[in-house]
Order: C-alpha cells, then structure tokens, then sequence
C-alpha cells in the first residue's frame, strides 16, 4: 500500500500549487531510466516525438555533430566495433537518427508494401553513392547461380522481363529493391524468435482486450462524485454524511440504502454495504475479502493494488495528499482514507465484473468465474512479425547501401547480431539520442557565451566599483525577473539588481486585512514559526469594520442566491437573472479594461482602507495567532536582514545605495484555476509583496540595524528600503509604505520609479513577442496595454507564459550574467563566493532551495509538455474547478495534475542547467552534504557547471566529476539593446552581450 501510494502524484490542493518533480517517485534512479519506468508505470512518454526532434534537426537547433558526439559517449569503447564488416555501431546509429526510419504495426505495414512505392524507388535519403552500390550489387547477384533467391524473385522478374540486359535505370532500380527487401526477410526468417515476456494483467484489462467490456467507466464514474463530495473544500451546498469517519465509513453510510434508481450493475450493492457495517469489517479486512473473491496470488498482490490505485492516479492521489497533511485546507480529511479508498474501489469492480458475467454467461457466475470466462476468450499476443523485423533492416541497408550478396552471405548467427544492433537501437533510444544532442546543443551555446562573456576579469571588477548606485532593487530569482532587470539595467546602467529566493528569508504565516486565514508565505519545505497580519491604521478603523461587514452581508447573498438557484422556483430566477448576467460576461470578453475600470470602483467599496500598517513585532516569547502574540522580535527580525544581505553579498557599507527597493511578486488573471502556479514558488504559490514589505520594514528600524551591525553588516544611515510588488502578468509594479518615505529620498525613489516605468513597458513589449495575438511592430506602450488586457480577460487561456522555456540557473555576482540576454529563460540568484566561509555555508544555504525549487520547476515543464495528456493536465478549455481541490475535464473525470497545455506549449523540455560561481571542491562537498543535491546532480536530473571566481574556468559535472569544458567555438555576437536580440521572431533566440546604453 504504501509503495503504491509513493507512486502517486504528489500535488496538493491547486491553491497553493508548487511545481515539484512529476517522477519524484522515481527521483533515486538516474533520469534516463526514470523516464523509462514512467514509461512502462504510467504509459507516459519519456521524450518529445521522433518527428519533432526530425524537426528540430532539420531547422538545426540538433546538429549532426552533437549527434555523434551523444553516440560515441554512450556507446564508449563499442563505437567503432564492426557488425559483420557492413559497418560500426556508431555509423549504423547515426544513419538511423539522420534519416527517417519507420516502424509500426502489421497493419500499417502491409498497407505501406501495398499502397506505396517502397519496393519500386529508393527512400529519398538514400545518397547516389548508396543507390550506385546497391544497384551493382544486384547486377552482381545475377551473375551468381543464386536459385532459390530467383525462385523468391520469381514474380518480379515476370513482370520485369528475363532479359536483364534489356532493362532500364527503373527496372534495374525495382529489381534492386525487391531483392533486397527478399534477403532481408530470408535472413529474418533464419533467426530463432524471442519469446514473449507477459507481464501481469490487471482485471479490467483482462476483460477489456478479451470482451471488449471495461469496468473502469463505471466503477470510475461512481467513485469519481463521492471523491469530490468527500474531499470537497466548500464548494458543495451539503456535507456528505459521516465524513468525519473516513473514506470506507462514509460510502458505506452512503450508499447502503435502497435506490430503485440505481443502474443494473449495483444491484445487491446495498446489501453487501450493510452487511460490511453489521459485521463490523475493517477496511483492510474487505480488501482481503476482495483480493480473495478476484482471485489475486500472493505474489501478484502488491502489482494489483498499484495498477489498481493508479487507475483513478489523480483523485487517489490527491486523497493521499490531504490524508498525509500536505497542504494547509480548510477542511482535513481522516486518517487511512486512501485505505477506504481501495477497499470501496475493490468492492465496486467485483459488482462490475459480476454484471459483465451476468451478461456474457446469461447468469450471475462468481467474479473468478468470469475472468477465468475471460481468459478463455483472451486474444494471443504475437511477438513482432517477421515483416516488422526484416522493414526494419530494409530500411537502414538502404541508407547505409549495403549490397544484396554481402546480406546473403550472413548466417543466422550473424543476423541475430545485425538485428540486435538495429532493434537494439529502438524508437526510446533513439528518441534519447536526439534529446541529449538537444540539450548539448543548447548547453554547449550556454557555457560558450559565458566563457566569451567572463574572459575578462574587468568586467568582473565593475561589481566592486567605487561610484555608488543610484538605486538597488532585490527581486525574486524567478526567470520572468531576468528581463525585468535586464531592461531596468538597460533603461538605468547606474542601477544594481539583485536575485534571491522571493520570500526574502522571511518565512511567516501572513494574513491580509480582508483575509479569513493565515497562509504560508515561504517555501513548501519550510513549517513557519513566525504570524504577520495586516492591520488599518486607527483612522481607519470604523471604514475598514463597515467594508468587512458589508463584504460579510454580499457573500453571504451570495451563498444563498448560489443555493436557492439549485430549487425549482430559484432556477427560474436564476434563468431571468442569468439572461441579464450576459451583459457584463459579453463587455469583459470585448472590452477587458473598461470592464476591469468598473469592476474596481466598485470593488474599492468593500476591499480594505488604502492605508495599512503590518502587525510586525512581537513583544513576547512564544509566538501565535491564538494567544495575540503575531510577529517577529527584534532579535528575529535582524537575524532575517542578516541572512538575506549575506545570501546576496551586501555587506559593506560602501555598497548600499540610498535607495534599496525589495520588489516581491505573483500573477493575477481572471478565469485561472492555475493562478497560483503562476505566482511565487518561494512563497507556497502566493504573493511575495507582503515579505518584500516586511523585509522593507525590519531593515528600516534602528534598533534592528543596530542589531546587523553587531553581525558584521553596517547598513548606512541614510539608505532606505522600500517594499515592491511586481505582478507579473500585467507588469504593474506596486510600491508600499510610501507614506513612510522620507523627503529626503524622495529624489531617489523617483529616478528609481521612472526607470521601472520605463523597464516595464520593455517588459512587456519583450513578452508579447510570444504572443500570436501581438503583432511584432506592437509598440512598448501598446504593449503593456496588451499585457495588461490579456490579465483582465476571462476568455483568456494564456494570461502569461509563466516559467515556459526555463532551462538555466546562474548563482553567483551579477557580473557573470549582467549584459547578457539570456531571453527570459535563466533563473537568477546572487550569491558572492568571496564573502563565504571555507566551508561554504552561506552557498549551501542558497543551493538547499535553489536546486530543489528551480529542478522542481524545470522537471514539471519539462514532463508536462513531453507529455500534456499523462502528465500534464490537459488542455485548459474543459477544465471545471471541483472541490476548490483541482480540476477535472468536463463534470466527471479523473482529477487533472500537472501542468495544462496552454502553459507549456511554447516550452523547451531541457532539463536545467545550473552555472554556479564555485570551485569543483566546494561543490563536491555540498553534494555530499545535501542528500537531495547529490541526488538531483549524480541522477542527471539536471546538468551542473561551475566557474572558478578565481580565473573563470569553466569545468562541467559529467559522470561523478568535474571535467574541464572546452570552447565549443560559439561566440557572442554584440547586440546595442534587448529588442535588437529579439525584434521580429517570436522563437528562442540566441545569446547575445549587450552594451549598456541610456539609449531606448
């Protein structure tokens, strides 16, 4: 049980949505055979579709030589050993990805050899020097008395002509052909077949290959309604009965009274409830009971409860989510409700099977009865044909022109190992290679612009200059930052950014001021210890008591028109009301600004005072909501500015600029059941502007920074931090605490807020380059206006892009990455080594969140796109939000995981590279240290390069070490701006340096 439930997926409540590797089950094995056993476990696919890395080869974003360079690394000291003197392994290899080679079913390839040309004209592959060969090795095969070959050609040669000499180029060309296609299947037919491994079936598919009957569609359409009344959130107008019991307990309340309405194949169902009730049968007592009745071995048990649970993967497992305290919720569920779970579903397939019995043996039979039934009428799985074999063969002899006598000539033996070779390389394989050559590509470019970008060690120096900025702004390391500051560098060079987890080290459980709960503000792998609330200051007291109740008065109409609505005179009302509910659906889809203008100024008669205050520090010891006691104390609160100045190298007074902005993030669309996906990772999948804020706060109070400086950090008298919210669907940027501002700085804050106006209209004219529905001449104004329609859209099935195309993850100085466009796809986290410990403490800090979160992120959009149907969500459109937990397609599905398509489409799947400013050593240790490091490094999970602060060499991790990369010859083209990398294509682009100018 437990092993079946570590294979479940592991998303929790969609609210507070974290990306997390998809095959974390898997995440001990190395990633090419995790992809395999996802593969074989879920029937998900692995990789990208043959044809689209074709595709990607032939637009050169794959490149033969990366190819090669991919097959001589697997196949080691193997690559150049000969099969049968016809050529090497790497040479049979590389003809198969450089050339199409086509394998499907019988069917497909009977109607290939009877509807194609394949016999009569070579594959357009096939090079003249190839077809030359072939061709005189058939003018060679006649002059040898070959007469069983012409007893083979018998046809052909009727239709031909006997008279060789009096053929044409065509003639020559089909005879070729049709001889080389009969070799190759003697030589196939000389070969002793494999035998068949059978592994085991489950039930259900038993009687769904042997009658054509599947028993999923109603068990699953049963169980699916009571999983989202059980699990339900508040989205359901009853509680279901007995909930507080469990799983097993509540269907049996459920379900065992009489329903005369019930369909055919639940009869007796009641009565086998109760029956459970009155004997007092423990839900692993019934699973014991239905193991016995579906007549499953000892050994096979174990296989079943898996293939049994994963069957319905998405509800099981958000059921065990919620069961195993995953996700803060409302409304918990009890303990051992994943157990019910299977003891129900186990119930309700032996009633399907007993009604499928009932119609195929014309009478009610015992469920072992009926799969024995079925059994009997099983269809015999064959082991590939010798036609499917020998096409195979067929196809790379032409490619690589062997020639009919030299294929005769082989024995048995030596076709075994022929075919060996060319099966071996399978469709999987292949598919590994092209992706590997992929992301060689791409990793290759990636080190090379840094190498190019790092060769000079002035450039280093400009971190360390004297002049002061003028401003400084912390953002998140999230990727969609990574142009926000490249153009806030580009809009102001005299500005300095920096990157760090978005929480800003501080983790706490936060409630607004129209808020009903406390959420969790912090990275997922953190419990807060720590309670913030959002107060109205004393002016606003009475106004912010009138608002809450008046929002209390409108939910609560709200509810009851929701519920009523459900009545037979209410959905008359609701049908009148609804006509009239048009108007405003149809204005938000035609005209999102005015409706979102309206929506709004209404909306500021409920929503809290403007000016709040943050309930930030606690005068006792034990913190907690219950007792009052919310926030941080002096002493906390400057160990949180310690850690985060330290993470991101600020310490020396001389380095603070007088205005310091902290500028958290998040995303906010209409019609977004994924909304929190799009927000902060750091912050469980919420807004990070109340940390940035309460950040802002602590490093601004005296006594804390007394506090810093006794730490070692002098934060300067006169330098400022103000708090920032960056939304970053719609690029508003939002400032708090203005009012706090000293007039002093007020100078500061408005060159540094001309140029985040400026940096966030290139922005968004940078992102809607992505869009199809933006025109490339689009302006920066009309831009951002663009961007900020498509966040207030309810039609609008791609409000942003969100982490699409992610592939890199640089930590180190800024200097590294500072003028280089990285095109939105490199996460960014600073980090200075030459502040460090010797034993890399303050690294390994950053990197025990870094790798796991920007791997996480990278692994889902990674595994949703190869596949959006398994592993992803699916497409958006059918999406219905059910128990405020996920989403399911239309009323009745499995619960959808994953990412959903829209999301994905436009992403690369590779998996993330990580550029770290560290020595091999010091990383080294850190992997061994850090169990999940190590793991996520040694599996391949992601690919790891570092860059000595000392004399910026670049050493790769390969194999369990570290190898000195070398320049794969790409320089880096100089580009004036940003929009001179990306003008007018809407596709990855490449890396480009770009010189700093004041200039738009």
């Amino acid at each position: 049980m437990q092993h079946a439930a570590h294979l479940l997926p592991s998303q929790g409540p969609i609210e507070v949505f974290v990306h997390h590797n998809t095959l974390h089950a898997f995440e001990n094995q190395n990633f090419h055979q995790a992809v395999k056993e996802g593969l074989e476990r879920y029937g998900a696919q692995p990789y990208l579709p043959e044809q689209e890395y074709r595709q990607l080869l032939k637009g050169g974003r794959i490149t033969a030589e990366d190819l090669q360079a991919v097959l001589r690394e697997n196949l080691g000291e193997h690559n150049q050993e000969r099969i049968n003197g016809l050529g090497t392994r790497e040479q049979i290899r590389l003809a198969m990805l450089r050339h199409p080679v086509h394998v499907g079913s019988d069917a497909e390839l009977q109607w290939i050899l009877a509807e194609t040309d394949t016999l009569e004209r070579f594959r357009a592959e096939v090079s003249q020097d190839h077809r030359d060969r072939i061709l005189a090795g058939a003018r060679q095969w006649l002059h040898h008395e070959q007469t069983a070959a012409y007893a083979d050609m018998d046809g052909v040669l009727a239709r031909l002509g006997r008279n060789p000499q009096a053929w044409n180029d065509a003639a020559w060309e089909k005879f070729s052909l049709h001889l080389l296609w009969r070799i190759c299947c003697n030589g196939i037919r000389s070969i002793t077949p494999k035998q068949v491994t059978h592994h085991y079936i489950r039930p259900r598919d038993l009687l769904l290959n042997s009658l054509g009957e599947d028993i999923d569609r109603n068990v699953h359409d049963l169980l699916i309604r009571f999983c989202a009344a059980y699990v339900d959130q508040g989205y359901s107008d009853w509680e279901l009965p007995c909930r507080d019991q469990g799983f097993y307990q509540a269907f049996l309340t459920l379900y065992s009274q009489e329903n005369w309405l019930a369909d055919l194949w639940l009869q007796g169902l009641p009565a086998e409830l109760r029956r459970l009730q009155h004997s007092g049968i423990t839900p692993e007592a019934s699973i014991e009971e239905s193991l016995g009745k579906l007549g499953i071995a000892e050994h096979d048990r174990e296989e079943f409860i898996t293939q049994t649970l994963l069957s319905l993967r998405g509800w099981a497992g958000i059921v065990w989510q919620l069961e195993s305290g995953a996700g803060p919720v409302v409304h918990p569920i009890a303990p051992d409700s994943l157990l019910g779970l299977l003891a129900i579903k186990l119930i309700l397939e032996r009633f399907a099977i007993a009604s499928i019995g009932l119609e195929e043996m014309g009478k009610r039979s015992e469920v072992i009865d009926v799969l024995q039934f079925a059994r009997t009428k099983q269809t015999t799985l064959h082991p590939l044909s010798v036609e499917r074999r020998a096409f195979l063969l067929f196809q790379v002899a032409q490619t690589l022109g062997w020639q009919p006598l030299q294929l005769h000539e082989l024995n048995s033996s030596q076709w075994q190992e022929l075919l060996d070779e060319a099966d071996g390389f399978s469709p999987i394989e292949r598919r590994r290679t092209y992706h590997e050559a992929f992301e060689r590509k791409y990793r290759r470019e990636a080190l090379d612009a840094f190498v190019n970008h790092t060769k000079n060690q002035q450039q280093i120096a400009r971190e360390h200059k004297l002049q002061r900025p003028d401003f400084q702004i912390l953002t998140c390391i999230d990727d969609r930052e990574e142009s926000f500051r490249r153009h806030l560098e580009e809009a102001h060079p005299e500005c300095e950014t920096f990157g760090a987890a978005g929480f800003f080290a501080v983790a706490m459980y936060y409630r607004g001021a129209a808020d009903s709960f406390y959420q969790p503000l912090c990275p997922n792998v953190i419990t807060p210890s720590h309670y913030v609330q959002e107060d109205v200051g004393y002016t606003f007291e009475g106004m912010h008591r009138e608002r809450a109740e008046l929002r209390r008065r409108l939910g609560l109409a709200s509810h009851v028109f929701n519920t009523r609505s459900r009545t037979f005179l209410g959905g008359i009302l609701a049908g009148i009301v609804g006509t009239l509910a048009t108007v405003p659906l149809v204005a938000s889809v035609l005209f999102p600004h005015l409706t979102s203008r309206i929506r709004r100024r209404f909306g500021a008669l409920v929503q809290p005072p403007p000016v709040t205050t943050l309930q930030l520090e606690r005068y006792q010891d034990a913190p907690g909501p219950d007792n009052g006691h919310v926030g941080f104390t002096c002493d906390e609160m400057a160990a949180v500015v310690v850690r985060l100045l330290q993470d991101i190298g600020l310490t020396s007074p001389q380095a603070f600029s007088r205005l310091f902005v902290v500028c958290g993030h998040g995303s906010s669309s209409l019609n977004n059941p994924h909304e929190s996906a799009y927000c902060c990772g750091a912050c469980a999948g919420k807004r990070g502007g109340p940390n940035a804020r309460a950040f802002a706060k602590m490093a601004n109070d005296w006594r804390v920074r007394a506090k810093v400086k006794e730490s070692g950090i002098t934060i300067p008298n006169d330098t400022v931090f103000v708090g920032a919210y960056h939304n970053t669907c719609d690029d508003s940027v939002r400032f708090f605490d203005l009012d706090q501002l000293p007039a002093s700085h007020r100078k500061d804050f408005e060159t540094a807020h001309a140029a985040i106006e400026e940096a966030r209209q290139r922005n968004a004219h940078e992102r809607c380059r992505r869009f199809a529905s933006a025109p490339l001449s689009i302006s920066p104004r009309e831009a951002l206006r663009h961007v900020e329609g498509r966040a207030q859209d309810i039609s609008q099935a791609r409000p942003e892009y969100n982490h699409a195309t992610n592939a890199i993850c640089v930590v180190g100085r800024r200097a590294w990455s500072r003028g280089l466009f990285l095109d939105r796809r490199a996460f960014l986290t600073s980090y200075d080594p030459f502040q460090d410990n010797e034993e890399h403490a303050i690294l390994a800090r950053i990197l025990a969140a870094a790798i796991p979160v920007c791997a996480g992120i990278n692994l889902e959009y990674y595994f949703s796109r190869v596949d959006h149907i398994v592993y992803g969500s699916g497409s958006k459109l059918p999406h219905n939000i059910v128990s405020m937990l996920g989403v399911m397609e239309g009323t009745a599905s499995d619960l959808r995981t994953g990412l959903y398509q829209q999301m994905v489409e436009i992403h690369d799947p590779l998996r993330m590279l990580f550029v770290i400013e560290t020595t091999p050593e010091a990383m080294l240790s850190i992997m061994e240290r850090n169990e999940t490091i190590g793991r996520l490094c040694r599996g391949g999970w992601l690919h790891l390069a570092v860059i000595d602060p000392e004399n910026s060499a670049v050493q790769i991790y390969r194999n369990g070490r570290f190898e000195p990369y070398d320049f794969g010859g790409t320089f880096l083209p100089l580009a004036s701006s940003s929009l001179a990398c990306y003008q007018g294509s809407r596709d990855n682009v490449q890396f480009f340096a770009i010189a700093e100018t004041t200039e738009p």
